[in-house]
């Protein structure tokens, strides 16, 4: 006989019971990340990258041409679209702040699915590092010990690299510090060794990824939201030499516009800090056509390194049988100049810096093989799957889903897409505030030059602590334009200190800033930007 005393028992067991069903019922995801990586993908039109994996997947899923990032640098980036809070939301503008002294109580992404039945997991680099967020959003940790493989030790594979990245470390520690850790030292930009593709880390991260995926499936009982996060092709650039060998030296192109855009903020573009902090690297001055050359055969071989990686880890999935029913989702946290406007980096406001490849696969979408033109941004990823995956869209979620695309790509869409990265020129690579240590290094003379730039741009309008510490350029890429409106982020409802328009109808690489000569476009454009991203929908 059922007492009054037992019925909520019976309706608490019942209820689980039923989450635990809708959970099973659930497609699995497979969320991957790839550091650094600008759409330079065979689909999307690259003559010279060799990516026959990740253009597989384009075939028979989405690909989305017009995809971008809400702040071209890792960790902010990353805070973002992981939270689907934008940048002014999260507060989180450089690399060395850590989302949760900010955002204490804000719901990840793998967080809000592990609330509803998933098992989460990640291997590689999701979160940036020192944000992985281990408490939070991941149940469960991956796989740790693989059978007769060895985790890499190092960045490079090649002892004499990694010796002289520590002794390159130790003696500018003995110089200045703490902050020497904070990239004022490295080894070599680039290695080419003949391994097995596990020696290096995101080999590796790949066999650990599939053994945990193996795990999960073999337990059968909760959905799995899978993270595999690849640092390739950020910096160094390492990769075996199988996959330097698919490309002829010889037919490897170089950047065509390495000038910066005529008329441009002179603060829109920085000095190549990142890239001259390795070895061998020039501390001054443009690279010569060898050099150019070579560092973007490394960059391509990584690019090959990695979608080898991903191919390797979707056949894993179809061994398992869980194929069929499992989201993948592949995206870059942001863009990448490759001598590009005379820059060798990310962390610009410009096209080549904010706009990432974006590709996804799922069961039962209705238009496979497409591309959209859609303007999406990667705060969007986070409503989109939970709307796939049946969850509800937290409301501090500042993304717009774009699941009906997937049945419709040609549909009306986004009015623009936003993205934000304080004065380039005068912040570190990692997006924080110069230090003392790196003006006494020797890139105080780039400092100075760039200062010089900026001084003879901006005339009286030129104020140290403005520019160094407040300084936000604000980008807006509609259908044809892009606006990058340059303000202080102390008073955002101010006048500009300096605006820049690119028509890309007419000049798509953004080599002429028009806003002189279109003020009432300006002023339009202006008050769309204003209006914010909600208006935009």
């Amino acid at each position: 006989m059922i007492t009054a005393k037992r019925l909520p028992v019976l309706f608490l067991l019942l209820f689980v019971r039923t989450w635990s069903c809708e959970a099973a019922d659930r497609p699995n995801v497979l969320f991957i990340a790839i550091d650094d990586l600008r759409p330079e993908l065979g689909c999307y039109g690259s003559e010279i990258a060799v990516s026959p994996r990740l253009d597989a997947l384009a075939a028979d899923g989405l690909l989305f041409e017009r995809a971008y990032c809400q702040q071209a640098i890792c960790r902010p980036s990353r805070a973002s679209l992981m939270t689907g809070a934008r940048p002014d939301t999260t507060g989180l503008y450089h690399n060395y702040v850590a989302l949760r002294e900010l955002q204490p109580d804000i719901l990840t992404l793998p967080q809000h699915f592990r609330a509803h039945g998933y098992e989460t997991v990640y291997c590689g680099k999701i979160f940036h590092q020192g944000d992985t967020d281990e408490e939070f959003s991941w149940s469960r940790e991956p796989v740790r010990w693989l059978k007769d493989v060895k985790r890499p030790r190092g960045p490079y594979a090649l002892p004499e690299n990694n010796r002289m990245k520590a002794e390159n470390l130790q003696e500018m520690l003995a110089k200045y510090g703490e902050a020497a850790r904070r990239g004022l030292a490295s080894g070599p930009a680039y290695e080419n060794a003949d391994v097995p593709d596990h020696a290096y880390i995101d080999g590796y991260e790949t066999l650990r990824a599939i053994a945990t995926m193996k795990e999960m499936v073999a337990a059968g009982d909760k959905p799995f939201f899978l993270a595999l996060g690849f640092k390739k092709p950020h910096l160094n650039w390492t990769a075996p030499k199988k996959y330097w060998d698919m490309y002829d030296p010889a037919d490897i192109p170089v950047a065509e516009q390495t000038d910066a855009p005529e008329n441009g903020a002179a603060m829109g573009l920085h000095a190549s800090f990142e890239l001259r902090t390795r070895a061998g690297i020039p501390k001054i001055g443009d690279f010569d056509p060898e050099l150019s050359r070579t560092l973007m055969h490394a960059y391509l071989a990584c690019v090959s390194y990695v979608d080898a990686q991903i191919g390797r880890m979707l056949d894993a999935l179809e061994e398992a049988g869980v194929r069929e029913n499992t989201i993948v989702i592949v995206w870059g946290d942001h863009g990448w100049h490759l001598g590009d406007m005379g820059v060798w980096g990310k962390a610009t406001n410009y096209e080549i810096a904010t706009r990432v490849p974006l590709i996804i696969w799922t069961p039962d979408m209705g238009s496979r093989g497409a591309t959209t033109d859609a303007l999406v941004e990667l705060v969007d990823m986070y409503p989109t799957l939970c709307e796939l995956a049946g969850l509800p869209i937290p409301n501090h979620v500042e993304g717009h889903s774009f699941v009906r695309l997937l049945d419709d790509p040609h549909q009306s869409w986004k009015k623009a897409a936003f993205s934000q990265y304080p004065n380039p020129a005068l912040r570190e690579w990692a997006a924080n505030p110069l230090s003392n240590e790196m003006r006494e290094t020797w890139f105080g003379p780039l400092i100075q030059e760039v200062e010089q730039r900026i001084l003879r741009q901006q005339g009286e309008t030129w104020d140290r602590d403005l520019f160094e510490q407040h300084l936000m350029g604000y980008t807006m890429r509609t259908d044809r334009y892009r606006l990058v409106v340059w303000k202080d982020r102390r008073t955002p409802d101010a006048e500009p200190i300096y605006v820049e328009l690119f028509d890309h109808q007419n000049d798509p690489h953004e080599t002429r800033n028009v806003a002189a000569s279109r003020p009432e476009l300006v002023k339009e454009l202006i008050r769309q930007f204003d209006a914010g991203w909600k208006a935009a929908l």
